[in-house]
């Protein structure tokens, strides 16, 4: 990854603050797959229910591949396992027979609403911390040439 010219090095606590924000981050996201497996999903899942219920509207597979980051194919497969246990179900477009919509259960719908609790109880703990390292970081950045320098098509660091 190629740096953009940069014209202070940075500090000490500029490394510490990043290392403290990316602790945190690992640290919730560990507590997220693990609330996701207690709960009888995969972590990724849980992702996907999280994304279908956020997303206003039907939701497509080429959306919940660009949501998710993933593959189309990685997609189906996503969406197949999770029918599979229930928490969603494939509807066929009323509008165009090629498109089909994937929508949550009320199962689905009451596994995401605990996973959310559980969530949302986490982040009070835990959130207060990942605010302070996030503003330790962005309070310390004087110059945004710092960062590195991404393709505006693939958003890839060049």
């Amino acid at each position: 990854m190629q740096l953009l010219d940069t014209r202070e090095p940075f500090t000490d606590g500029d490394y510490q603050a990043l290392y403290a924000f990316r602790t945190d981050i690992r640290r919730f996201l560990s507590f997220s797959e693990d609330a996701a497996r207690a709960a009888g999903v995969e972590p990724q899942q849980h992702q996907l229910l999280l994304l279908i219920r956020a997303t206003p509207g039907p939701v497509r597979i080429a959306a919940i591949a660009s949501g998710l980051g993933i593959r189309h194919h990685t997609a189906v497969g996503l969406v197949d396992r999770t029918v599979a246990r229930g928490l969603i179900t494939r509807e066929p477009s009323e509008t165009d027979r090629r498109v089909v919509h994937v929508l949550l259960t009320p199962e689905g719908e009451a596994i995401l609403a605990e996973l959310s609790i559980h969530h949302h109880r986490e982040l009070q703990d835990v959130g207060p911390a990942l605010v302070r390292a996030l503003k330790s970081i962005t309070d310390g950045l004087t110059q945004p040439t710092a960062w590195p320098a991404l393709d505006r098509e693939t958003g890839a660091s060049r």
